[in-house]
């Protein structure tokens, strides 16, 4: 038997469902990074953590990994196009760091992933809607032998 005494429910906020969130694109910021080391010892993966905001779900949590150092190349060139579209999502085009990823508002899309139980996955990032797109450098001007003043 366990003393509950002092325990009172009615000053106490219930739990809710963490049932997975519907699929569909969220407003989010990454709140947390961390480069770990994968199970098998043999790379590394970004770990991120996105917290959503300014939606129904506000303040629920949904994480990824980017396998940024992977012997498979293709779990790599997959991460690095991840890493792309959140980049150009919060107009950060060669981050120093993860934490220049920390806060900025972008768009995530999550789907269910069906096993033991349902959860979320991230399955694209996008730019905030109405947001100004990213710069991009402008283009360079073609090579010509001909000076711009006698074009």
């Amino acid at each position: 038997m366990a003393d509950l005494t002092g325990f009172n429910a009615e000053e106490i906020e219930v739990s809710t469902s963490y049932d997975a969130i519907p699929p569909g694109w969220y407003p989010a910021v990454i709140t947390e990074s961390e480069m770990r080391e994968t199970r098998a010892g043999t790379g590394q993966y970004l770990a991120l953590t996105l917290e959503l905001v300014d939606c129904a779900y506000a303040g629920r949590r949904v994480w990824t990994n980017l396998n940024l150092h992977n012997p498979n190349p293709k779990a790599v060139e997959i991460a690095q196009r991840d890493l792309a579209s959140i980049c150009r999502a919060i107009g950060i085009m060669q981050p120093r760091d993860s934490e220049d990823l920390h806060f900025r508002k972008l768009e995530v899309k999550l789907a269910i992933q069906r096993d033991n139980h349902d959860r979320n996955e991230c399955k694209g990032y996008r730019a905030v809607e109405g947001a100004a797109p990213a710069a991009s450098k402008p283009a360079a001007a073609p090579k010509t032998s001909t000076p711009p003043w006698k074009r």
